[in-house]
């Protein structure tokens, strides 16, 4: 028999840890002297503790180890497949998180595109037509308002747009889609955060698929804020931005 401390000598697993698995009914000793308190263990629980060692290494957290113990192998088979599931889960969401961080430190940039899913919209909008992007800023009512653009880049030549005119004006309803927004921060530009965005959309293989919306937004505080939104699809998925466009003007 071996007192905890021998036992954690031989094991390399600390003393506390041999107390916690014996406070979550783990790893209870042989037994307890009624008077010192002393642990003592034997060869049961040292081949009891060495499973438990393995089974952790295999990825299995202590709530499920605790069951499988003395399992059957099958059962042991499908709590490794499920944690295997997991993992790989994990290391996908670890390895886009890394992408992202990467792309941010190769191509710094004034915001932070996200990708979501939006529900349907319908506005009444004026459409009119720009020779450059400087000239948005003056066709954009006071906030609340947006406006949208036709265009899949930066434009190189005049270009069709509209803004919301409230009650009056044409409808236009944008389905539901996949969009990537970003906030642009008041120290930033629209003009160039929507250059660096469009970027971000070539680095990331995402096609444009629809109007951009940048929405001019205000909170009851009085405090402005601009929201560019881009619906987007993968780039290997055939175009469907010129179909929609006719589709969404009627």
């Amino acid at each position: 028999m071996w007192r905890i401390g021998q036992l954690a000598r031989m094991t390399g697993v600390s003393e506390r840890t041999l107390r916690h698995y014996d406070d979550i009914g783990l790893l209870a000793p042989a037994a307890v002297d009624g008077v010192t308190g002393y642990r003592w263990y034997g060869v049961t629980e040292l081949s009891r503790l060495e499973r438990i060692r393995g089974l952790q290494r295999l990825g299995l957290p202590l709530r499920l180890i605790a069951d499988l113990l003395d399992a059957p192998e099958a059962q042991l088979r499908q709590a490794l497949a499920e944690t295997m599931t997991g993992i790989r889960r994990e290391i996908a969401t670890l390895a886009a998180t890394a992408a992202r961080a990467q792309d941010h430190l190769d191509a710094p940039m004034s915001i932070l595109p996200q990708q979501a899913a939006v529900g349907p919209r319908r506005l009444r909008v004026r459409r009119t037509r720009v020779r450059h992007p400087s000239e948005l800023a003056a066709l954009c009512p006071a906030p609340p308002a947006a406006l949208l653009t036709w265009l899949d880049g930066p434009p190189a030549d005049g270009f069709t747009c509209a803004v919301t005119t409230g009650r009056a004006g044409e409808q236009l309803t944008l389905p539901a889609r996949t969009v990537v927004r970003a906030v642009v921060p008041p120290s930033a530009g629209v003009v160039p955060a929507g250059h660096e965005l469009f970027g971000w959309l070539r680095r990331h293989h995402l096609a444009v698929d629809g109007p951009t919306l940048e929405e001019h937004l205000v909170d009851a505080d009085g405090r402005h804020a601009t929201v560019l939104e881009v619906p987007v699809h993968p780039e290997n998925r055939p175009d469907r931005s010129a179909g929609r466009s006719r589709t969404m003007s009627r």
